[in-house]
């Protein structure tokens, strides 16, 4: 319609005035006067509906013609759509609310036309005024303002409008009974206009009329929570506008809690408008589960059921679970410290189980801890080794998992708390805050009907039968002499009270508050009468309550301490005071304690002894002491105890586990720079007798920091060609950049400051930043281990103070040798001769820092390695020198490694035979060992090569291999000599791996002849190597975990049942083949994926047995089809447990991703493998079953999407990896858009496609709704705009209203669109 120019608009604008005067005057006929009115407007170019002209009638009214007529003429040209209703409303809701006690009859006709024109939006969305309309509103209610909108998009402006209208409903009937005194704030949110002169005097009918506008405003309020339009937008502000929410809920609940009205109405009652309110939140989300047919979420919804029984779950719910079993087995691999907190990292990955599979925190919790039981129960018998033992895996089930559910718990409470904080208390969030700390309850009182996973290995079931003592003694009020139940001795109630693993569970969240004692009296838990209470009990006082009634250390009292674990947070907050206060011994024998039982084994306490060592390990230097750590020599016995205490294999794993290796590594490297540097001519006696020097610490605590990382491994990643490994490169820069980041951001989260309540406030630990700079000499070796990793060495300098020190090491290490006469030993690497006749080889001639000693060991190794080469030097002559040289400094262990895997890589020597003369031979036993890896590997399915059929003869080993394993050979297995071990038995397993077969079954046979108790291990360790070679070989252990999980043509007993049991079996050793002891296939690939060079091609593996996975599942699932029911080919029930089976599938291969590759993995997935996945031709799909092969496996690929992601980026943002989720999700839905557009062609079956973004964007919606926030609001728009195209409305709506504020005001248009089709 043309505009008329202005001057013939204001001449317009006058002739109506005078014809509303004129109407007024003349009582004239609403209907003919609007007629009449809507001919002048058209005739005159205005747009209907005017806005101008709803001003000009409102203002008309208000309030010198508040007559019955003014307002038929106002309802007249609502009705005519001569005027915007919704501008009107506004307009009138912003003078009438205010005054309405004044003028109780225009406030009765505001709500007359407020329950006649605000629930119909439809038309008002579908007008050509409806963004002016909104516009105007805005500008009249100031609503962007008070809601902090972040657009004046119409969608949202109504969103906020109707909400507005609800709140000055529920604040004026508040105010009509006298009710806002109750309120937060005790007044109105809305503004109040002035009161106008001139207004009415009240009359006696005021009082009537104002009663029945109250009643009538209440139920407007029920109409607009009841309304499917208004309750659903409604919802939306509940979703968006949290904070206002919560202010209008506590006003709404005091109108429900307080009102006469409500409480005497015959149609309204509290508990009705109560359910409304609550009814109007969750409406939308049981509304927009959808998934096409409906049928996708009513299976999956069936995940939530646990049916575990035994060890043997089949494909069962409870078997989607599985991902917990395989991250507790992949964290305990102890051949490499993880820098990453397993606490924090199985903490994500319950969060993220539980949001897909939609199930209960009882659900949740019980599959943790069955989880971690069935971890404990597969070690029962473990393989001896140098691998972690009992005590590790007892610290994942009794402290890192109570770690983690007191995170979950915790996380949910700080929310609570921040809510309280902002001063809008509720009482949904008070219900809220016991849910996951209820379902840690139910979880742990149905944890007792699996009686089969409770059984305690023997070497705790006398810490069980204590816990359970303890239960008794508490039910029976009885103390144990000092006034309380801890502390029993292990000894007194072994024989009197029966203990199993639920006890000292239960016990261990009872210690870190997440239960009360209350658990002693659940039914069951204390067997037997309550009268019958362990004799001896009673009166007897522990060593801890010893220490803390006052008594000195002696040492009986020590050694009493050191074996029994402490039970609180005092006892060990005691002993550092002494460690850090006491006198020498003193410290040393606290030092001791800390190291002891309670560190292994005091599992409530354990984070905290970890934390208190490390502090330990770093005292702070004197005020007249800085730039240095000579403050550190004058504590050397004490660090020395503290160093050898941590050392053994289970205390790093510990460490490991709690995420404290970074710390660690901080700890540690001011120890190695100051007693590296440090002459040894100064000794220490400890009290045990043993003599150190700076030397030992030194190697003690150098050995101990390469242990955190994998520092020989680059070169086999590198040099060789390789693809480097996925994820972050472990590096001393690493490890101290994670300590900075984690000391930075701690405790700025209110996660971190709940946890930071369970941590001592005596532990002061500096969050200072540290850096390799402030370690001179570590950064210098650090350069010259990676220089002599890429590279041969350098030329030695004749002369040079490293050629003297080359020297008088080597007359140390092969004196026995120059007594025969004069040796030349002569290094590849430089032109001058090294003559040891003449040296003087003086103990005073190496009394030299440490790190001088390792800056000329790679020259001594290459000078010795290459005389023995040339034949100058017999294969014994070089054993014995390198031990003398382990011995003489043993961190000499670590350049030993580095430098003879860098020479094995790079080719240049040639083999030796391992022949029995001048070098060990395997000979009797390779054979053996090389059939007993064949059938571990068979007993998988995969198929090995074999040895040359004149095996002996090609019996060779590169030469500095030969070397490495000559040396460790020589070595007695001892405590004193464990902690070398461990540092050089992984390198020697990796780089044996890394050569030709057979070296590994080399290496293993002379290992087994000296270790006859570690054969299964060492055997178990080598089966490994294929998988270093041969990617084929991957692929057949891959698949043989995707039959066995999901029971497809089971290759044994086991298999045939399926889930958790046939994919980890029972623990190594369960299984027996042609009597040799085998494992199961998820626990070998659990072992061997870190051997596999290149992981990137796992995902296309992976994916690939996916999707023929979900064919077999068909194909099995056709068979059991039902009479009745019949869809898409297959009964309804076939179809459900074919769903089952599908996402127990997805749910293997997700697991499968993520640990193998991490982060990066999965990133690689969502961003190339999958989009090439759909981009490619399949070829023709099996007739078999119809369209259900496709349709499953567009849900297998969906869920397989979302559980990798959720695995590795969170369901949050709690994780830093979370940083990292929206690119890339941005970019995968990108891509699903330009295909859904048609700008992408797809190669994949239309039906898997459309069960894929349909599965995909349903499970993001209800299951990750914090990644949909982050994705950028076009990608939201379009990507919704594409499902309604596929006539999926509600997944569109669902999907728009996850979008936060950004995609509010769409998703309040589509609202109103969606219901108008109902």
């Amino acid at each position: 319609m043309a505009v008329a120019p202005l001057d013939s608009q204001q001449s317009m604008w006058e002739s109506i005035t005078s014809l509303v005067r004129l109407a007024q005057e003349k009582n004239v006929d609403p209907v003919h006067w609007a007629l009449e009115l809507r001919s002048t407007l058209s005739a005159g170019g205005i747009s209907l509906p005017s806005p101008e002209l709803a001003h000009l009638l409102v203002s008309h009214i208000f309030w010198e013609n508040h007559t019955p007529l003014s307002w038929k003429l106002l309802e007249k040209a609502i009705s005519l759509s001569i005027v915007p209703p919704l501008l009107v409303l506004a307009l009138l809701s912003h003078r009438v609310i205010p005054n309405r006690k004044h003028h109780p009859a225009a406030y009765r006709l505001y709500l007359e036309l407020l329950k006649r024109h605000a629930f119909s939006l439809l038309p008002q969305i579908r007008g050509s005024g409806y963004h002016r309309t909104m516009t105007s509103i805005d500008n009249i209610l100031h609503l962007s303002d008070i809601f902090g909108l972040p657009n004046q998009e119409p969608g949202s402006i109504l969103l906020a409008f109707l909400f507005s209208i609800l709140w000055q409903l529920v604040d004026a009937s508040l105010d009509d009974e006298g009710l806002l005194e109750l309120t937060s704030d005790k007044s109105s949110k809305w503004p109040h206009d002035m009161e106008i002169d001139g207004l009415l005097k009240r009359n006696d009918n005021h009082g009537v009329l104002e009663k029945a506008n109250t009643e009538m405003a209440i139920n407007l309020i029920q109409f607009l929570l009841e309304n499917k339009v208004t309750s659903r937008i409604l919802h939306l502000a509940s979703q968006n506008m949290s904070t206002h929410w919560e202010d209008f809920s506590q006003r709404f609940r005091v109108l429900t809690t307080k009102s006469l009205l409500v409480r005497n109405s015959k149609h309204i009652n509290p508990e009705a408008l109560t359910y409304l309110a609550s009814h109007t939140r969750k409406f939308l989300g049981r509304e927009s589960k959808t998934i096409p047919g409906g049928e996708f979420h009513a299976l999956v919804s069936s995940g939530s059921m646990l049916a575990l029984t035994s060890q043997h779950h089949g494909t069962s719910g409870s078997a989607l679970w599985l991902p917990i079993d395989l991250f507790f087995e992949d964290i305990m691999d102890g051949t490499q410290a993880a820098a990453a907190s397993a606490v924090e990292n199985l903490t994500g990955l319950v969060k993220a189980l539980q949001a897909v599979n939609s199930t209960t925190w009882h659900d949740a919790f019980l599959a943790l801890w069955l989880a971690a039981l069935r971890l404990v129960q597969r070690e029962r018998d473990p393989i001896e080794g140098p691998v972690p033992r009992t005590d590790t895996f007892l610290c994942v089930l009794l402290s890192v998992t109570p770690l983690a559910v007191a995170n979950i718990i915790e996380e949910e409470e700080s929310q609570w708390i921040d809510q309280s904080a902002s001063n809008s208390p509720s009482n949904q969030w008070k219900e809220k805050k016991g849910k996951c700390r209820q379902g840690l309850v139910n979880s742990l009182q149905q944890l007792g009907d699996y009686e089969s996973l409770l059984t305690p290995p023997l070497s705790v079931q006398s810490v069980a039968n204590q816990a359970a003592a303890k239960a008794v003694m508490f039910v029976s009020g009885i103390t144990n002499g000092n006034g309380s139940y801890e502390n029993t001795s292990k000894h007194e109630s072994a024989s009197a009270c029966s203990g199993n693993m639920r006890h000292l569970v239960v016990e261990a969240c009872i210690s870190r508050n997440l239960l009360d004692t209350s658990a002693y009296l659940w039914p069951g838990f204390v067997n037997g009468g309550t009268n019958q209470v362990p004799q001896g009990i009673a009166g007897n006082v522990s060593c801890w309550s010893l220490l803390m009634k006052g008594s000195s250390l002696t040492p009986s009292l020590t050694n009493s301490l050191i074996t029994t674990p402490a039970s609180s947070l005092a006892e060990i907050e005691k002993i550092y005071e002494i460690a850090t206060t006491g006198s020498e011994d003193e410290k040393i024998a606290a030092a001791s304690i800390l190291c002891g039982a309670s560190l292994f084994r005091g599992w409530s306490i354990q984070e905290h002894v970890i934390i208190f060592i490390v502090t330990l390990l770093s005292p702070k230097a004197p005020a007249n002491i800085s730039g240095s750590y000579s403050h550190l020599i004058n504590c050397a016995p004490f660090l020395n105890v503290l160093l050898v205490g941590i050392s053994p294999v289970d205390c790093v794993q510990i460490f490991s586990l709690h995420g404290v290796v970074p710390l660690l590594a901080g700890a540690l490297m001011p120890i190695c720079e100051a007693f590296g540097s440090g002459i040894p001519n100064i000794t220490w006696t400890l009290p045990t007798g043993e003599v150190i020097s700076s030397h030992a610490v030194f190697s003690t605590a150098f050995i101990l920091l390469l242990r955190l990382w994998r520092f020989d491994h680059p070169p086999l990643d590198y040099v060789l060609g390789d693809v480097p490994p996925v994820g972050p490169q472990s590096s001393p820069e690493y490890l101290l950049l994670v300590r900075n980041c984690r000391l930075e951001c701690f405790g700025k989260s209110p996660k971190d400051r709940m946890a930071r309540r369970r941590f001592s406030k005596v532990i002061d630990i500096s969050v200072d930043p540290i850096f390799m700079d402030s370690f001179p000499s570590l950064k210098q070796w650090y350069r010259q281990h990676q220089e002599c990793m890429a590279s041969i060495l350098s030329e030695l300098k004749t002369g040079s103070p490293v050629h003297h020190i080359v020297d008088s090491l080597l007359s140390m290490m092969f004196k026995k040798t120059n007594k025969g006469g004069s040796q030349s030993l002569t290094p590849s690497s430089g032109s001058s001769s090294l003559s040891t006749s003449g040296v003087d080889d003086s103990s005073d001639q190496l009394k030299i820092p440490g790190w001088d000693i390792l800056e000329a060991a790679p020259f001594v190794l290459d000078a010795a390695l290459t005389a023995c080469a040339h034949g100058s030097l017999s294969p014994r002559e070089l054993a014995t020198g390198l031990k003398t040289l382990a011995d003489f400094l043993p961190a000499t262990l670590g350049t030993m490694v580095s430098y003879f895997s860098s020479e094995v890589t790079r080719g240049l020597w040639k083999p030796v035979s391992m022949n029995g003369t001048d070098w060990p031979s395997p000979a009797a036993n390779l054979a053996s060992v090389e059939q007993q890896i064949e059938l571990i590997l068979a007993a998988t399915g995969v198929d090995v090569p074999r040895l040359p059929a004149d095996g002996i003869s090609a019996a060779t080993l590169p030469l500095p291999l030969a070397a490495l394993v000559s040396l460790t050979i020589t070595y007695k297995l001892e405590k004193a000599t464990e902690r070398f071990l461990v540092l050089v038995g992984p390198a020697l397993d990796a780089l044996a791996a890394a050569c030709p077969w057979p070296c590994m079954p080399i290496v293993t046979s002379l290992w087994t002849q000296k270790v006859k108790r570690w054969s299964d291990f060492l055997i178990f360790s080598a089966s490994r190597t294929v998988f270093h070679h041969n990617s084929d070989a991957v692929i057949q252990l891959l698949r043989s975990c995707f039959t066995c999980t999901l029971g497809l043509k089971p290759t044994s007993q086991l298999c045939s049942y399926g889930g958790v049991g046939a994919l980890l079996g029972h623990g190594f050793g369960s299984l027996h083949s042609g009597g040799i002891s085998t494992a199961a296939p998820g626990i070998l690939y659990i072992k061997v994926h870190r051997s596999i060079r290149d992981v990137m091609f796992l995902t296309e593996e992976i994916l690939s047995l996916l999707m023929f996975s979900v064919k077999s599942i068909a194909t099995t699932e056709k068979q059991n089809k039902t009479r009745d029911g019949l869809r898409y080919g297959i009964g309804q029930v076939s179809l459900s447990q074919a769903m089952t089976r599908v996402k127990l599938a997805a749910s293997l291969g997700a697991s499968l991703v993520w640990i193998s590759g991490g982060l990066n993995l999965v990133q690689a997935l969502i961003k190339e493998t999958l989009p090439s996945w759909f981009i490619s031709v399949h070829g023709e799909e099996d007739e078999l079953g119809g369209g259900m092969v496709p349709m499953l496996r567009g849900y297998a690929l969906a869920y397989f999407a979302i559980l990798s992601s959720a695995f590795a980026w969170g369901v949050d943002s709690s994780s830093p990896a979370s940083k990292r989720r929206p690119r890339v999700l941005w970019l995968h839905l990108e891509f699903l858009v330009s295909a859904l557009e048609g700008k992408i062609s797809l190669g994949c079956d239309w039906a898997t496609w459309q069960a894929y973004v349909t599965g995909f964007v349903s499970l993001m919606v209800e299951c990750t709704p914090a990644w949909v926030v982050e994705v950028d609001v076009e990608v939201i728009k379009r990507l919704s705009k594409s499902l309604r195209q596929w006539n999926e409305q509600d997944l569109a709506l669902a999907l728009l209203c996850a979008g936060g504020l950004r995609t509010m005001g769409t998703a309040t248009e589509l609202i109103v669109e969606t219901c108008h089709q109902l």
